[in-house]
């Protein structure tokens, strides 16, 4: 997993897409930094899968283009798709009985073809994909039988074992602990430095993002509300105007970019000085520096 990966350029130009009658994601345009890690974040709800599914083409845009290379992805081949893009769903559902090797060797079908097949080297990635997120001892145990923080690693396992210079992850961290959350986050980033490997990723947890992503890009209600370097998305008016929270945006101790600390009804200081609202008067509440969009 050490070669250096092509430069693709993945982008959503002009784009709307929802599900049969409803519309979730409006008239949405950003690009993806190559060889960079971006965080989707925003309020449950407000179009971060959506947009990620689009992105993997599993659903179509109503209007608009996803484009690859320039190239909307919706016209070429899956197998070209495949060997590109690589894709982590929320939700990923496993054939019944199988093992856990056998599944991340799933993640070679697209390297193989007529004349190509399974080969020793397909052995070696697979068997890095497993060490990679400590589950080698899991190798030979049915998918069925793992815990939920077990099968989370075993389906990003799959995903590095595609090898795919694009990664889109939906929600990596579910089910996991915060020990593996930074874990799998730790390995999403040696991937990104050591391989270039650009990554795509949806996140819940806004102060992980904050932590891992050179870019964050925030939604609301189905819209880019900003795009950009997380030291300049994540303020406080983003956290009132994105997740409807009051919150003290700090420098995080450990890495130095913002941390987010909710206050909440029964945290709220006596006497804050404020602007006539419950956020004080500073520069970290100015509106975002990065993109903002509306």
């Amino acid at each position: 997993m050490t070669d250096s990966p092509a430069v693709h350029t993945l982008a959503v130009d002009a784009v709307t897409v929802g599900y049969d009658d409803r519309v979730v994601v409006h008239d949405m345009t950003l690009s993806v930094a190559p060889g960079a890690i971006t965080a989707i974040v925003g309020a449950n709800g407000c179009g971060k899968s959506t947009l990620l599914r689009a992105m993997a083409r599993l659903l179509k845009a109503r209007t608009g283009r996803v484009l690859l290379d320039g190239t909307p992805i919706d016209t070429m081949p899956s197998r070209d798709v495949a060997t590109v893009l690589g894709l982590l769903p929320q939700t990923p559902v496993s054939p019944e009985g199988i093992a856990v090797a056998d599944l991340v060797g799933r993640g070679r079908y697209p390297h193989q073809g007529w004349f190509r097949r399974w080969t020793a080297q397909d052995d070696a990635v697979v068997e890095q994909a497993l060490v990679a997120t400590d589950t080698l001892d899991l190798a030979d145990r049915p998918v069925d039988e793992l815990s939920g923080g077990q099968r989370q690693r075993v389906w990003i396992a799959m995903a590095l074992a595609q090898q795919t210079d694009v990664l889109l992850l939906d929600e990596p961290t579910t089910f996991l602990d915060v020990a593996h959350q930074v874990e799998v986050l730790d390995l999403l980033t040696d991937l990104n430095r050591e391989r270039g490997t650009t990554i795509v990723m949806v996140l819940h947890d806004l102060n992980l993002a904050a932590r891992y992503a050179d870019d964050l890009v925030a939604l609301t209600d189905g819209r880019l509300y900003a795009q950009g370097d997380p030291a300049d998305v994540v303020t406080e008016q983003m956290v009132r105007d994105v997740f409807g929270m009051a919150a003290r945006v700090v420098p995080d101790p450990v890495s130095g970019c913002p941390l987010v600390l909710p206050v909440g009804r029964h945290h709220a200081p006596a006497h804050p000085a404020t602007d006539g609202e419950d956020r004080p008067t500073a520069p970290a509440a100015e509106a975002p520096r990065a993109q903002r969009v509306g």
